[in-house]
């Protein structure tokens, strides 16, 4: 176990290595930078004055050592200075993290509370009228984008309750933080339940029809005891795949879901940021989902041998 813990540590550090060196290449790779912006949007362009502020960002030094400078920095915890705001990044960043967080977790749990009991639920109900209903359903779910889900729960509110459910201000209860999520977080979660939903039933069924479920029934075990002991427990593993999967998703997926709510998380944080070549806020940003969706791969990786004892890690 320890052996494999180390190579998956090793490939761990290697992917976000090889994923901050392509983050940093294609954000200089992109044309314009933030002293573009600002002198166009000012109206002059002053050769001098831009190549001194190029200057004081460090956008006149080769792409290598701004990079071993960003890296340097993440060593000791030093993000950097946004170059709109003029406030260190880490201070932009740490207060949208837990809004992002609570969205993204809402979403997941909706998922799961409804994805898991109704792909069961369809499996055992197979060929019913419950089945072809809950069938398309699932089927919505894969097909709505979710901004499209999300435009249009904005429009319902509207029309039938006469106001838009945005963020405005910082909630002061949980419930009302709960009422500020509820709608956004199902508008995401959503698909994925959906998602959840199909492959359950998928794997529902193929396990259902081996031999130890026709044994179990022979010797009389219950129903319930068949479809929720010894059925759901073998065919949980492929779900936690796609479970972590839409975890890490969700992280990058919130993107246009936070803009239409206008939600101040990460997400929403990071299209401004782009637009505004705001480079330590993205590059930030963008690396901190990367370490997100590795951690979430390799939890769930992990998770395969308390479900199932029979996978062994071996040294």
């Amino acid at each position: 176990m320890s052996t494999y813990l180390i190579r998956r540590f090793l490939l761990m550090l290697l992917t976000l290595i090889g994923m901050s060196i392509v983050i940093f290449v294609l954000l200089r790779l992109v044309p314009g930078n933030i002293a573009d912006i600002m002198f166009d949007s000012a109206g002059f362009v002053d050769p001098e004055e831009k190549a001194l502020l190029e200057k004081e960002l460090g956008l006149d030094l080769p792409i290598p050592v701004q990079y071993w400078h960003w890296i340097k920095g993440l060593m000791v915890g030093d993000l950097g200075f946004s170059y709109v705001s003029e406030m260190p990044a880490i201070d932009e960043i740490a207060p949208r993290i837990p809004i992002t967080a609570k969205l993204a977790g809402l979403a997941l749990f909706f998922s799961i509370l409804f994805g898991l009991p109704l792909g069961v639920i369809s499996a055992v109900r197979q060929n019913t009228p419950l089945d072809y209903i809950l069938r398309v359903v699932s089927l919505s779910g894969l097909s709505l984008p979710s901004f499209w889900l999300a435009l249009l729960i904005l429009m319902a509110c509207v029309a039938y309750l006469g106001e838009i459910p945005i963020y405005t201000d910082t909630p002061e209860t949980l419930w009302d933080e709960l009422a500020l999520y509820l709608l956004p977080s199902a508008a995401v979660g959503f698909r994925a339940s959906a998602l959840i939903m199909r492959l359950t039933r998928s794997s529902m069924l193929e396990v259902l029809r081996q031999d130890y479920i026709r044994t179990a029934k022979a010797k009389g075990a219950s129903d319930n005891s068949i479809n929720y002991v010894h059925a759901l427990k073998n065919a949980v593993l492929p779900v936690t795949t796609i479970i972590g999967i839409e975890a890490a998703f969700l992280i990058g997926g919130l993107i246009i879901t936070e803009t239409v709510f206008n939600i101040p998380g990460v997400a929403h944080f990071l299209v401004e940021a782009i637009l505004m070549r705001d480079y330590p806020i993205v590059q930030n940003l963008v690396m901190f989902i990367a370490v997100i969706v590795v951690v979430i791969n390799f939890l769930t990786d992990l998770s395969y041998a308390v479900l199932d004892p029979r996978i062994k890690y071996a040294d």
